[in-house]
């Protein structure tokens, strides 16, 4: 099993955001779908995304401001612009504020979903195919995850969980984070799935202890 990438959608025409969510879900992507810049502040603040597509023109302003403001602060994750502003001036305004991609309303859900993908891709192939923390190694190509050099025995979903603690060496990950990444769409989050996985995992990882809890928050691999 391997993490599913996961989208912010931002465009505040409630029709159309509710297509391109339903075309990105189509092709196994977590999407969540917001209508407004501060929607997307306080989402962005919350959770980690693989790709955020953003409308330009919302009702709190244009989003090549808001991506810009971010890039200079040393925020990398891949942005798509959706727009009606078809000028190639317009174009090479958003890649100038901090865009990967650019496509022009009307377009095809298809096409928007693809480029998506890309994009998420490319952002995972910026991670070092083999993570390393202490002595915890993780095999990510291989998917196997090895302790001082003796090889674990994990299920899919506990290497998920793994994996994604991982990329996020020393920030604190919150339950919902981790069933909405290493889950599927229907999973409940606020079962306790994620609970019962990192008590299996923090078994099987030994001592000293990596996974720390975070009250309040979730979990930390630290």
């Amino acid at each position: 099993m391997t993490t599913k990438h996961r989208v912010l959608v931002v465009e505040d025409d409630v029709a159309l955001r509710t297509g391109v969510a339903a075309a990105l879900r189509a092709e196994s992507l977590d999407v969540e779908p917001v209508g407004s810049l501060g929607a997307a502040g306080d989402a962005l603040a919350g959770s980690t995304y693989d790709c955020v597509v953003f409308d330009r023109m919302l009702p709190d302003g244009d989003a090549i401001h808001f991506v810009h403001e971010r890039r200079r602060s040393g925020w990398a994750v891949p942005v798509l612009f959706l727009t009606a502003l078809d000028g190639v001036a317009d174009r090479v305004s958003g890649f100038e504020h901090g865009g990967d991609d650019y496509l022009v309303k009307p377009f095809d859900t298809g096409e928007l979903a693809a480029r998506v993908q890309i994009l998420c891709h490319r952002a995972a192939g910026g991670r070092p195919s083999v993570l390393r923390h202490d002595d915890l190694e993780l095999d990510c190509a291989r998917r196997e995850v090895r302790r001082a050099g003796v090889l674990l025995t994990l299920s899919g979903r506990e290497f998920a969980v793994l994996e994604y603690l991982a990329t996020r060496t020393g920030q604190a990950v919150s339950r919902t984070d981790l069933i909405e990444h290493c889950w599927d769409a229907e999973s409940d989050p606020m079962s306790n799935v994620a609970d019962v996985v990192i008590k299996r995992l923090r078994r099987k990882l030994g001592q000293p202890q990596l996974i720390h809890t975070v009250h309040g928050v979730g979990y930390r691999l630290s």
